[in-house]
């Protein structure tokens, strides 16, 4: 609740020809004419005050019903407000001059502007049925003594000194309660003078919360141990970093856990749901979740606790039935696409006291149907579960915390304001202040990575294995991008359609399964797919050893077909996991692979992408690229997790100078938003930048496809200010993982710096070349070495063994990881001494130096000078490594 006095609004605010009785309907002039100017709605830029302006339109142009819900004053009062939606909120109306409003609705709750369309239809409605009480009540204040919420306690907002005499003792001179709100509420409701405004109550409600909840947790800590509460609630013990997060939902009530993926988030909200039933504080939890985990929850349930559950499948008629048992088990488990429509009979037969979403990233875009009515779901506590909070932008972590707690962040526009730089038009142009992001949602955010917490957790080794198109699928591919390209060169003259977006999109999906194959889309003859070729060297090399189990993605099931009819050729055992699969028949195929030893690979879109626990896989193979890194990131999981005993190899099948080769970029860009955002990593959110929407799209389809940027004709840039950055960073952008570091090294009697590239692959390298030689250097070119890893690390042990040293004077780290600082050489007591004796004869000959310097000696000195700095710089050389003596 915010007071604004002084804020001035139109007069025409508190007209509204809608509202106004008329035998008539205003034209469409005389509404545009009355309208009030507003900023579009694609400008972000927009101001308090006309925000608030936004919502005196919606109640000019809104039908609200007003009704008074007291009678001792006509204006100064309490109304009950209903929108054209059906829905009803209460407004408190307690000053006009200095706008003291309040309202039941979570606009009014949340924007912070003191005021929302409710408030104002109330107005609006006032100043047409009581104009003289409204006249008056403008010029004067209220004859009432309101008591308000005020930070941790509560005051009175106006005429304190009306406060009876008996009563004053209990406020201090600014006019907040002295003691217990909670004690002295009852007396001050008593009195005659004093109103207590409608904001007490659930100001108190949630102060009795956050009071109960250190209590809790302060009597199960101390009851732990003194053996009154168990340890542990589950039938197995939780890991340290578990318990801890068990605590941290248990006891935050609405809380954000976003461990990397395979740390064991199931597990965590289950210990904590039953930790809350243990305590009394739950008997009814709904786990929402992707279809394709419910049979996954119901494992970990039945593994970890003795609590009754139930998974809902059905139609609607039967689904009610679950939520309508007047005995329902402790879980009740469903899927997003039933919370649709099945959100407000939940609320109204289950009444959950726990809300459980998993995978919650479901969630991230708060205009679709699926937000809303997760958004709709109504509970005391909320346990938010995802490894991927954020996967494109800050609003899809925005979407997430808005469902657990909307203060938190704030309105929409506050939130723009805050974390974007908006450009002159008012859209988003990049980022801002997202260390201070961070920190706003650090109290309900728990994020752990797997080598913060799991040091046991076996090695991960990232491949990408390139592949080259045949000619056939490179003539088809040519053919469908350069359908692309007119597209996006159409854009460069005017927006396109929406058929023609839609259009461009279907080209992009088209030229992605290109490169995996051209028979993956339908009606297309061509059969090649040298990625499966490149797949049945990799499975008979990984499968000679009879212990190892393979897990396949491909966004695509026609590619998956190709990969299980190559299994059936090979006689190799495999388990079926796409969309097409039934919910219930998805189990066995899960099972099958983990309990048959002749069943080796998992065939799989990405609807098992998430959540599955596959562990006795240990290699993962992507045949193809998803837009996203989370998405990429939440496969490798499947292996890659907790209670995974071997080392996993993830390799990534790609197709040679594609799409989707340069898509490794762009995954690159958006994990360091993820990281710098939620993992506290300062160095990744100086890398990060915004991809502007349809604008920043299109610019980097025209760098995808090899469109030229609209400009002058032979228009020429000038050479880039710091070349080896330059050729670095486009290295990076077009390598992606393929590289592993790119430094500049200075060395010792050469003006020219070598540069040092280090791939994974050095298939690569030609790549790297050809960049090094369009990059457009000022002044000498610098030399270019290209190592491959197994050379790299090589070389960093023969130097951590003292057998080599790196004999360079300046180094500088360019892009990539940065490499290991070198080991100094271990030195000799003979080149110890050495080191000393020089240091000291430099010592003498400074001094020496700087008395004939003072004495206008100049000349002289520096003889001295100068053996000074030969000295320093022979002990420096045998303390790098480059002298015996």
């Amino acid at each position: 609740m915010i007071s604004r006095p002084g804020l001035s609004l139109p007069d025409r605010s508190l007209h509204s020809s809608s509202a106004m009785p008329s035998r008539k309907k205003p034209s469409k002039r005389r509404a545009k004419k009355n309208a009030i100017p507003l900023p579009s709605a694609g400008d972000w830029r927009s101001t308090d005050e006309q925000e608030i302006l936004r919502r005196v339109q919606r109640a000019r142009d809104e039908k609200h019903s007003v009704v008074s819900l007291r009678d001792d004053h006509p204006v100064f009062s309490s109304f009950e407000v209903s929108s054209p939606s059906g829905m009803a909120y209460q407004v408190e109306i307690r000053g006009l001059a200095d706008r003291a409003f309040s309202c039941t609705c979570p606009d009014f709750r949340t924007a912070g502007l003191g005021t929302c369309k409710h408030v104002e239809a109330t107005l609006l409605w006032l100043k047409r049925r009581r104009k003289g009480d409204f006249r008056v009540a403008q010029k004067s204040c209220s004859p009432f003594i309101d008591l308000v919420p005020d930070g941790d306690g509560l005051r009175i907002e106006r005429n304190l000194d009306a406060l009876p005499g008996a009563l004053r003792p209990l406020f201090g001179d600014d006019g907040r309660i002295l003691t217990d709100p909670e004690a002295v509420l009852p007396r001050l409701r008593r009195s005659e003078k004093i109103r207590v405004s409608q904001d007490v109550g659930p100001f108190l409600e949630n102060r009795r919360r956050a009071i109960e909840r250190r209590q809790l947790r302060r009597d199960y800590e101390t009851g732990v141990v003194e053996g009154r509460h168990p340890e542990h609630v589950t039938l197995h013990p939780l890991y340290p970093y578990q318990r801890e997060g068990m605590l941290h939902l248990a006891f935050g009530e609405r809380a954000l856990l976003a461990d990397e993926m395979g740390l064991g988030k199931t597990i965590q909200a289950v210990a904590a749901c039953a930790l809350l039933h243990h305590l009394g504080k739950a008997q009814r939890v709904l786990v929402v979740t992707p279809a394709s985990l419910k049979t996954e929850w119901e494992e970990q349930i039945n593994k970890f606790t003795t609590l009754s559950h139930q998974l809902v499948f059905g139609p609607r008629s039967a689904r009610l039935k679950y939520y309508a048992d007047r005995n329902p088990p402790f879980f009740t488990i469903v899927n997003y696409e039933q919370v649709v429509s099945d959100s407000l009979d939940i609320n109204e037969h289950l009444r959950p006291d726990i809300v459980v979403l998993d995978e919650a990233q479901r969630i991230k875009n708060w205009a679709t149907k699926t937000a809303q009515a997760v958004k709709r779901l109504q509970s005391r506590y909320a346990f938010v579960l995802t490894g991927t909070p954020i996967e494109n932008r800050i609003d899809e972590l925005y979407s997430i915390v808005d469902f657990l707690d909307p203060s938190l962040l704030g309105p929409l526009f506050r939130f723009n304001r805050a974390f974007y730089q908006l450009d002159e038009k008012g859209r988003p142009e990049n980022y801002k202040n997202l260390a201070a992001l961070r920190e706003r949602v650090r109290p309900v955010l728990l994020r752990r990575r797997k080598h913060h917490v799991e040091t046991e957790l076996p090695d991960r080794t990232d491949r990408n294995h390139f592949v080259k198109l045949t000619r056939a699928m490179r003539s088809e591919y040519d053919e469908v991008k350069q359908q692309a390209t007119q597209l996006v060169q159409r854009s460069l003259k005017r927006p396109l359609t929406k058929d023609e977006s839609e259009l461009l999109m279907i080209l992009l999906g088209m030229m992605r399964m290109i490169c995996d194959s051209p028979s993956v889309i339908k009606n297309r003859d061509c059969q090649d797919c040298p990625k499966l070729d490149e797949l049945a060297r990799i499975l008979d090399e990984a499968l000679e050893d009879p212990d190892v189990k393979v897990i396949v993605f491909s966004e695509w099931e026609g590619m998956l077909r190709k990969v299980r009819d190559l299994a059936d050729r090979q006689g190799i055992g495999y388990a079926w996991h796409t969309g097409s699969v039934p919910q219930q028949k998805r189990r066995g195929e899960i099972l099958a692979f983990r309990n048959d030893p002749n069943c080796r690979l998992f065939l799989s879109t990405d609807s098992g992408g998430v959540g599955l626990n596959l562990q006795n896989a240990s290699v993962v193979i992507n045949c193809d690229l998803p837009w996203n890194p989370a998405r990429l990131e939440q496969r490798i999981a499947r292996a890659w997790r907790k209670h995974q005993t071997r080392p996993v190899t993830v390799i990534n099948l790609v197709a040679e100078d594609t799409l989707e080769h340069q898509m490794l970029g762009t995954l690159a860009n958006k994990m360091n938003l993820a990281e710098g955002v939620l993992d506290g990593s300062d160095e990744s959110l100086s890398r990060t930048k915004l991809k502007r929407g349809r604008n920043a799209n299109l610019a980097r389809l025209r760098q995808f496809l090899g469109t030229p940027p609209s400009g002058k004709p032979g228009a020429r840039k000038s050479p880039p200010a710091d070349p080896a950055l330059h050729f670095a960073e486009r290295a990076q952008d077009a390598l992606g993982d393929a590289l592993i570091h790119c430094q500049e090294a200075m060395l010792p009697g050469d003006a020219e710096p070598v540069l040092l590239t280090v791939l994974r692959d050095p298939a690569r390298s030609a790549a790297v070349e050809e960049l090094h030689r369009e990059t457009e250097w000022r002044g000498g070119v610098p030399r270019l070495h290209i190592l491959d890893r197994a050379t790299w690390s090589a070389l960093q042990q023969l130097a951590d063994s003292g057998l080599i040293t790196f004999n360079t004077r300046a180094t500088r780290h360019l892009t990539g990881d940065a490499p290991p600082e070198p080991k100094r050489p271990v030195l000799t007591p003979e080149q110890l001494q050495r080191i000393a004796d020089l240091k000291a004869f430099a010592a003498k000959k400074e001094k020496v130096a700087k008395l004939l310097i003072e004495s206008d000696l100049a000349e002289e000195a520096e003889p001295h000078r100068k053996a000074a700095e030969k000295a320093l710089e022979e002990a420096a050389g045998i303390e790098r490594g480059e002298s015996a003596s």
